[in-house]
C-alpha cells in the first residue's frame, strides 16, 4: 500500500476502449489518445504515473485501450471488480458495453437511437477482415469485399499465377487483388490498406477523394481484369461467372414477321419509377416484368416491315435467353429531375426475395433453338452511373437509424438448400447506399456460404447481421438518407448434389499463393518489428553550431536505450562533422532554441540510456539538443541548471561601435558587482568604471547602478542580452537618458535596414548620380557605426562609371538647388555624430509618432540588434574561478540569432501580401511652410550596392540604414541625392512579398511598421500634394461581355469639381487610350467593385459632394444621347427585358425616374418596350452588375412584381443609381422546349456564365471519369501545369 496517500500527486485518467468487451492481463494496449505517436504504456514497467508523462493536478490524460501488437484483445469469461461500499451482488460486474437489457454478454444493441458500433464483434468471432477508406472509397470497399466473398471468383483469382518477369508487381492488377485477398484470408489484423490495389489502377492520392457508383467500378474493374487475363485460364471468367445473354426483337403485327439479335449483358439495370410516373415499382420482379415488357410502334413510330414492304404496327421488346451464373440486378435509384433540374434519389421502397425464380422471364424456345445471329455485348448501354460529390462516413448521427443494420446477434444457421426450379437464384450480397444524391456512404451486405450468416462489411468495421437488416435496404425512408441497393444472386441448380463452389482453405492453396502468403506474413512481421522500434524512439530537435556551416537543425532518432555515447556518436555523423573535428571535441547539451539558452550539460552520463537522459518517448519535447564542438586545446565547460545566459555586447563610445557579443554563464543570486567581475575577467575592461545596461525587451534599457541587487530582482532571465561601458570619459556623470550611452544604444535599436530600387533611368545623367553617391559614401565614412554591419560589405554601383572630365563640371548637378541646405546639413551630419541631433539651435518641432508605429514597435524582437555585429567570439564564461583556462566556444549566439532572425523575418513577409497601405496623403510642409522633413532629424546611411537578382544593369539598389522613427517626408528628402530629384517628383512603392506594390502617401507616418530587409521602389512621377488622391478610371460598358475596362490612373484634388476633374482626364484619355471624347459626351459615377454606383453631376466638389480615399476608383460612361441626370434626386435605373417566348435577355437601357415611385418605373418601362401598363411585370436583379442569371431559371427565380409602392422598400431597395430591373409582358408565356432543346439550351447557358464567372446553380461541378490504367497511371501532357 502507498504510505500517506494523500500527499501522492493523483492524476485523472480518462480510458477509450477501442475495442470490444473485457479483456485478460497483458493481453491489450493502453496508448496515449491525444499523443497518438507516444509509444503505449509499459505493463511491466516500475516507473511511478508522474515519471510515466502523466499530467497532475487534476488535468486530463487521454488514453485508449488497443489492440496489441496487432493482435485482438483476450476477452475475460467473469470479471470482476471489488469495492467496499458495494454489496455481494454488485460485486461481480461486467466491464464491457451493457447491453439493453444492462445484462452481461448480451449481444444486442444500446438503447440509444444513434447508430453505434458498440456490438460489433472481434474479428476473431467474425473471421472476417475490413478494409481502410482511403477518404471516399467505400465503394471500392464494398465491391472488393463482395468480390472476396464469392468463392468461384477468388478461387479462380488464387489458381492464376503471377510472372514477375513479364509485368511489374506494383501495375499488376490481378496480382495486387492477389494479394489483397490473402491477406483479407490470412492477415491478424482488424483491417487493411487498399492503397497498393488503387495504385495498380494508375490512381494518385487525388483519386481517394473522387466518390464513383460501385457499379460503374464493377464494370471498369472487370475489363481491366480481362485484358490483363488475355490468353491465360481465365481469360473467360468474367463472361463465365457473370454473362447473360438476351434477344432483342422487332414483332410486325401485320404478318408477323419477327427480326432480333442476341445482346450479352453483365448486369440487369431496372428501373426504380417509370418516366413521368409517380408510382415506383413495388418489387423486382415487378421491375423485370417491365424491363422485358415490349411496346408498341405505331403511329410516327411505325416500323418498316420487310416482309411486308411498307410501315406496319410492331412490337418491340426484351427477352431473357440465358442467366449467368451469377446474376447481378443494378437498381437503377438516381435520376433527373427536369422540373428542378437537379439530380436526385429515389427512396422509394422496392423488395427483393432472398430467393427469385428467374423462369417466368426466360424464353423458353428461343433458348432451345439454335443462334445463328453474332451477339453484341449491350453492356455500356445499360450501364447505369452515380457520381456523389461528398461522402460521409459517420454513422454515428441520429439520420442513420435507417442503415439496415441493427447488429443483432444471432446464431449461425446451416445453410439448408432445397430443390428449386430451373432457374432460381439465391441472394447472397446487397451493395447499400446511404445518402443522398449529393454524396452518401456505400458497404456490404454479404451471405457466407460457409455458415449462411449474413455479415455487414463496412470499411474496416465487419459485423453480423440478420436477414431482418436485409429488409431495410428495401428504401422508403421519408428522409434525407435513403439506399441505392445493387443486389448479387448466384446461381443454383435444380438438384441438391450441385452446390457453390467452397472457398479454397490455406492447406489447399496453389503453391505460388502458399509462397505469397509466407512472404506477407514475413512482411507482417518486418511491419510489426519496425511499429516497435518506432514506439522505442526518442525523436527530438537536434541543432549544431557547425564550424564550416555555421547553425545546422536536423532531428535526432534514436532508440530509448541507447546511450548518450552512443547518440553523440549518431549526431556526429548525422551533422557530417566527419574531418571538420574528432568525436571527441563533440559533446550534446540541453538546449532552448527558442530562448538560445543551454540548459544543462551531461558530465559523467555518457552511459545513460536517452529514453531515461530526456524523461521518456515523447511526440514532442519541451527543450532540444545541440551538437557542441570545441577546438582540440580548449576545454568543455560545464553547464549548470540554475545558470542563465547572458550575452555581452561591448560598446565604444570613441568610435560609436557596438561589438559583437560574447557569452557568460552566471547565476540569478549573483549582484551586479560579482556580475561586473564576471564580465571584466570575460570582455578585459576594468569593473571600476563599467556601466552596464540591461535590455529586458525592445526599447527598454535599464541602467544597472546598484552593487548589492542581484540579478533576479534585475529581471534577468533564462537568456539575456547587456551593453557594457567602461571608459574614462565623462559620460558616465550624466544622467543616463541624457548620455551618449543610451543615444547610441537607443540608435541602435531603432535602426533598420532597407533595400531601395532606384528607378532605371533618372533626369540628368547616370554619372552625375554616381558622383553624388560617392561623395556622400566618403563624407559617411567618418561616422561608421556598428549599423553599418548589418549588411554585407558595401559594393559600388556597377556598370556606372564617371567620367573624369565630367565629374567636376558635373557635380553641381547631382543636388537641385532647392536641396542644397539638406546635403549641406547630410554633410555636416555625416562628419559628426549621426545619433539624434543635441544642437540647441536645433528648433525643428518633434514629429508625433502614429499608432501603427507604437504597435510595430513592440513586434520587433529585442534580439534583432544582435545581427548588428559581423565577427564571432570564442569566448565562453561561467564562473571567474575558472583561471587562465581557455575555454571551448559554447554557443555562437550571432548565428542562432542570424538562423532565427531569417526565420521570423520569412514569417513577416509571409504576412505582406494582406497589408494595406494607409489611406490618404498628407502634404510635405506644414502650416508654416516649412518642410516637415526638418523637424527632427534622425539617423540614415545608403550605401549603394547591385541588387542580387538578374535585373537590368540600369536597375540598381541602395541598401539604407534608417532610424525606423523618421517620417516619410524625411526619408525622401535624404533620398534626393540618390535619386537625381526632388522629393516631389518621385513617388515611394513599398514592395510585398507576393511582388504587389502599394504607393505610400502619408508623409508624416514614420517607417515603423517596416522592418530589416523590407524592399522600396522608387518610381519618377509627381508625388501626391496635400489634399490629392490617385485615382483609377475604369470604363463602364453596361452590354459588353466584360463591362468593366481599365483606362488609366490620375489625380484629382479636394475642392476640384467633377467638370475639372473630366477636363483634366480627357487629355489623358486621348493621349493613352486613343479616346477623343467631348466633355459633355461623358459621365463619371461611383464604383464598388463592379456594381456602378452615383452618377457624378459636373457641379459636385470632391471632399464636399463626394467623399474621396486614396487609391480611389470611377466608372468613366460613354453616353449615346445628351446627359440627362440633372438633379440628386433623381434615379437612373439600367433595366433589361426579358422575352419568355424567345427564351431571350434584351440588351440594357437606362431609366431616368424624377422619384422612387414604382409607379412611375413601370410607366417609364411600358413606354418604351409598348407592353401594356396592366401587363407589364418586373423584378430586380440579384448578384453584382450585370446580375446575369440563366434563362432557363429568371422566368420563376426572381421576385416578379412584388407588392410595394415605392423603389425603396423590402424587398427592393433601389435606393441609389445603377440598379438593375428586369421586365416582361404578363402574357407572355415560355417557348415550349424538348428535352433536346433543354439539354442544348442548358449547355449554353452554362458556357455563358461560367465565362462571365456567375455561378451555375442547377449545374454540379464536373464529375471525374472512373479510369484504370493498365499501364501504370496517365499520361500527362508536358505542356499541361
Amino acid at each position: 500500500l502507498i504510505q500517506n496517500a494523500a500527499e501522492e500527486p493523483r492524476v485523472l485518467c480518462i480510458i477509450q476502449d477501442i475495442t470490444s468487451a473485457g479483456y485478460v492481463k497483458a493481453t491489450f494496449d493502453l496508448a496515449w489518445g491525444n499523443t497518438p505517436d507516444m509509444a503505449p504504456l509499459d505493463h511491466s514497467s516500475t516507473m511511478s504515473l508522474s515519471d510515466s508523462s502523466f499530467e497532475p493536478g487534476g488535468k486530463k490524460n487521454f488514453l485508449q485501450l488497443t489492440d496489441k501488437d496487432g493482435e485482438q484483445p483476450q476477452i475475460a469469461s467473469v470479471i470482476y471488480f471489488y469495492s467496499s461500499g458495494l454489496d455481494d451482488v454488485s460485486k461481480e460486474r461486467f466491464i464491457g458495453p451493457l447491453a439493453r437489457d444492462s445484462t452481461a454478454g448480451c449481444s444486442g444493441d444500446y438503447s440509444s437511437p444513434s447508430y453505434s458500433y458498440s456490438s460489433i464483434l472481434n474479428k476473431s468471432e467474425t473471421g472476417y477482415v475490413g478494409l481502410v477508406n482511403q477518404a471516399m472509397t467505400c465503394y471500392l470497399n464494398s465491391l472488393l469485399q463482395t468480390l472476396f466473398m464469392t468463392p468461384e471468383f477468388r478461387n479462380a483469382l488464387y489458381n492464376w499465377e503471377f510472372e514477375e518477369t513479364e509485368e511489374d508487381p506494383v501495375t499488376s492488377i490481378p496480382h495486387q487483388l492477389q494479394r489483397l485477398f490473402v491477406l483479407l484470408q490470412t492477415t491478424k489484423k482488424r483491417a487493411i490498406e487498399t492503397t497498393d490495389v488503387t495504385r495498380s489502377f494508375g490512381w494518385d492520392s487525388s483519386e481517394a477523394w473522387q466518390q464513383h457508383d460501385v457499379q460503374e467500378l464493377c464494370r471498369v474493374m472487370f475489363d481491366a481484369l480481362e485484358q490483363k487475363w488475355k490468353q491465360t485460364e481465365q481469360a473467360d471468367l468474367i463472361n463465365q461467372l457473370y454473362q447473360g445473354k438476351l434477344k432483342d426483337y422487332v414483332r410486325c403485327l401485320e404478318c408477323g414477321y419477327e427480326s432480333w439479335r442476341v445482346d450479352t449483358y453483365l448486369d440487369i439495370p431496372l428501373v426504380i419509377r417509370p418516366f413521368g410516373a409517380s408510382q415506383a415499382y413495388g418489387s423486382v420482379e415487378e421491375a423485370l416484368q417491365a424491363f422485358i415488357q415490349p411496346e408498341t410502334l405505331d403511329g410516327p413510330n411505325q416500323y418498316y416491315c420487310e416482309r411486308c414492304n411498307k410501315k406496319c404496327d410492331a412490337r418491340k421488346g426484351l427477352r431473357f435467353l440465358h442467366f449467368p451464373y451469377l446474376l447481378t440486378l443494378q437498381l437503377k435509384r438516381f435520376d433527373f429531375d427536369y422540373t428542378t433540374m437537379h439530380r436526385i434519389k429515389l427512396n422509394d421502397r422496392m423488395t427483393f426475395p432472398e430467393e427469385l425464380d428467374m423462369s417466368p422471364f426466360i424464353d423458353v424456345e428461343d433458348e432451345k433453338s439454335p443462334q445463328t445471329e453474332s451477339c453484341t455485348d449491350s453492356g455500356a448501354e445499360n450501364e447505369g452511373s452515380c457520381h456523389s460529390d461528398q461522402m460521409s462516413n459517420d454513422f454515428s448521427t441520429d439520420d442513420c437509424v435507417d442503415e439496415g443494420i441493427c447488429l443483432d446477434s444471432t446464431g449461425s444457421t446451416e445453410r439448408v438448400l432445397k430443390p428449386k426450379s430451373l432457374p432460381t437464384f439465391e441472394l447472397f450480397s446487397v451493395m447499400v447506399h446511404s445518402g443522398s444524391a449529393a454524396g452518401g456512404h456505400y458497404y456490404a451486405c454479404i451471405k457466407s456460404f460457409s455458415d449462411g450468416q449474413w455479415y455487414s462489411f463496412n470499411d474496416q468495421h465487419v459485423s453480423k447481421i440478420t436477414q431482418e437488416d436485409i429488409r431495410k435496404t428495401y428504401g422508403g425512408s421519408s428522409g434525407s438518407r435513403g439506399y441505392y441497393s445493387s443486389a448479387f444472386y448466384t446461381v443454383s441448380m435444380c438438384t441438391l448434389s450441385v452446390l457453390p463452389a467452397e472457398y479454397l482453405v490455406a492447406e489447399d492453396f496453389p503453391e505460388h499463393i502458399k509462397s505469397l502468403v509466407l512472404r506477407e506474413k514475413e512482411s507482417e512481421e518486418q511491419e510489426k518489428r519496425q511499429r516497435e522500434i518506432e514506439r522505442n524512439t526518442c525523436k527530438i530537435k537536434l541543432f549544431c553550431m557547425h564550424p564550416v556551416k555555421m547553425m545546422t537543425e536536423s532531428k535526432l532518432e534514436v532508440h530509448k536505450d541507447k546511450t548518450l555515447k552512443e547518440a553523440t556518436e549518431m549526431a556526429y555523423k548525422m551533422m557530417e562533422l566527419e574531418g571538420v573535428a574528432s568525436l571527441d571535441c563533440c559533446r550534446l547539451v540541453k538546449y532552448d532554441e527558442f530562448h538560445e539558452y543551454l540548459e544543462r550539460s551531461y558530465e559523467g552520463e555518457e552511459d545513460t540510456p536517452m529514453g531515461l537522459l530526456l524523461g521518456g518517448i515523447k511526440s514532442s519535447y519541451m527543450f532540444d539538443l545541440l551538437l557542441e564542438t570545441r577546438k582540440p586545446e580548449q576545454v568543455f565547460q560545464p553547464y549548470k541548471p540554475g545558470e542563465v545566459m547572458v550575452k555581452v555586447h561591448v560598446v565604444d563610445l570613441k568610435s560609436e561601435t557596438i561589438a559583437t557579443p560574447i557569452s557568460v554563464r552566471a547565476y540569478l543570486n549573483q549582484t551586479i558587482t560579482e556580475f561586473k567581475q564576471l564580465i571584466a575577467q570575460a570582455a578585459g575592461l576594468s569593473a571600476e568604471t563599467m556601466r552596464v545596461v540591461l535590455e529586458r525587451c525592445y526599447n527598454d534599457l535599464r541602467l544597472l547602478y546598484v552593487p548589492n541587487k542581484t540579478l533576479k530582482a534585475e529581471g534577468f532571465f533564462r537568456s539575456n542580452k547587456v551593453f557594457v561601458e567602461s571608459s574614462e570619459s565623462t559620460d558616465h556623470q550624466v544622467a543616463f537618458t541624457e548620455s551618449l550611452l543610451w543615444k547610441l544604444l537607443d540608435r541602435h535599436g531603432n535602426t533598420i535596414r532597407l533595400l531601395v530600387l532606384l528607378p532605371e533611368q533618372s533626369p540628368g545623367t547616370l554619372a552625375n548620380r554616381t558622383l553624388c553617391q560617392k561623395n556622400l559614401s566618403q563624407q559617411q565614412q567618418g561616422s561608421s557605426t556598428s549599423d553599418s554591419q548589418k549588411s554585407s560589405d558595401a559594393s559600388d554601383f556597377e556598370h556606372i562609371e564617371s567620367p573624369t572630365q565630367e565629374a567636376d563640371s558635373n557635380a553641381s548637378l547631382c543636388v537641385a538647388a532647392d536641396n542644397r541646405e539638406l546635403e549641406n546639413r547630410i554633410r555636416a551630419t555625416a562628419g559628426g555624430s549621426s545619433g539624434a541631433s543635441s544642437d540647441p539651435d536645433n528648433h525643428f518641432a518633434s514629429e508625433e509618432r502614429s499608432d501603427s508605429e507604437v504597435n510595430n514597435d513592440r513586434s520587433t524582437s529585442s534580439v534583432d540588434s544582435d545581427i548588428l555585429s559581423s565577427s564571432h567570439s570564442s569566448d565562453t564564461l561561467c564562473n571567474a574561478d575558472s583561471g587562465p583556462i581557455q575555454l571551448a566556444n559554447g554557443l555562437d549566439s550571432h548565428s542562432i540569432t542570424s538562423s532565427r532572425r531569417s526565420k521570423a523575418h520569412e514569417g513577416k513577409k509571409e504576412t505582406w501580401d494582406t497589408a494595406e497601405e494607409d489611406s490618404g496623403t498628407d502634404s510635405e510642409y506644414d502650416d508654416n511652410g516649412k518642410s516637415k522633413a526638418e523637424a527632427q532629424y534622425l539617423y540614415f546611411r545608403a550605401e549603394p550596392c547591385s541588387q542580387d537578382d538578374s535585373s537590368s544593369d540600369a536597375q540598381k539598389c541602395l541598401v539604407v540604414h534608417v532610424d525606423k522613427r523618421i517620417t516619410l517626408a524625411a526619408f525622401k528628402l535624404n533620398l534626393e541625392p540618390y535619386v537625381g530629384v526632388a522629393s516631389t517628383q518621385f513617388k515611394v512603392f513599398r514592395v510585398y512579398a507576393n511582388n504587389q506594390e502599394f504607393e505610400s502617401v502619408r508623409l508624416n507616418e514614420t517607417l515603423s511598421s517596416f522592418s530589416d530587409d523590407n524592399k522600396i521602389t522608387i518610381r519618377l512621377g509627381r508625388a501626391l500634394k496635400k489634399g490629392e488622391y490617385r485615382v483609377k478610371v475604369y470604363q463602364l460598358l453596361v452590354n459588353e461581355p466584360e463591362p468593366c475596362k481599365f483606362l488609366v490612373d490620375t489625380v484629382f484634388a479636394k475642392g476640384m469639381t467633377v467638370r475639372q476633374s473630366k477636363e483634366e482626364l480627357l487629355p489623358q484619355l486621348k493621349e493613352q487610350c486613343k479616346l477623343d471624347l467631348s466633355i459633355d459626351s461623358v459621365r463619371l459615377r461611383k464604383k464598388t467593385w463592379k456594381n456602378p454606383g452615383t452618377v457624378f453631376l459636373d457641379y459636385h466638389v470632391y471632399e464636399e459632394d463626394i467623399s474621396i480615399s486614396s487609391n480611389w476608383e470611377v466608372f468613366l460612361e460613354v453616353l449615346n444621347e445628351p446627359e440627362k441626370m440633372k438633379s440628386m434626386s433623381q434615379l437612373a435605373i439600367l433595366t433589361r427585358r426579358w422575352s419568355p417566348t424567345t427564351m431571350k435577355l434584351g440588351p440594357f437601357q437606362e431609366v431616368i425616374l424624377e422619384s422612387s415611385s414604382v409607379e412611375e418605373l413601370k410607366e417609364k418601362l411600358s413606354e418604351m418596350s409598348n407592353i401594356p401598363l396592366e401587363n407589364l411585370e418586373f423584378a430586380k436583379g440579384r448578384g453584382t452588375f450585370p446580375c446575369d442569371i440563366s434563362v432557363l431559371e429568371i422566368h420563376q427565380d426572381l421576385d416578379w412584381n412584388p407588392k410595394v409602392s415605392t423603389l425603396n422598400v423590402w424587398p427592393l431597395y433601389i435606393c441609389d443609381d445603377g440598379a438593375v430591373v428586369f421586365y416582361r409582358a404578363s402574357t407572355e408565356e415560355p417557348m415550349a422546349l424538348s428535352d433536346e432543346e433543354r439539354s442544348e439550351l442548358m449547355k449554353k447557358e452554362s458556357s455563358r456564365l461560367l465565362k462571365t464567372g456567375h455561378r451555375v446553380s442547377y449545374s454540379p461541378r464536373k464529375e471525374k471519369a472512373l479510369k484504370i490504367y493498365l499501364d501504370g497511371g496517365p499520361v500527362k501532357d508536358s505542356g499541361q501545369d
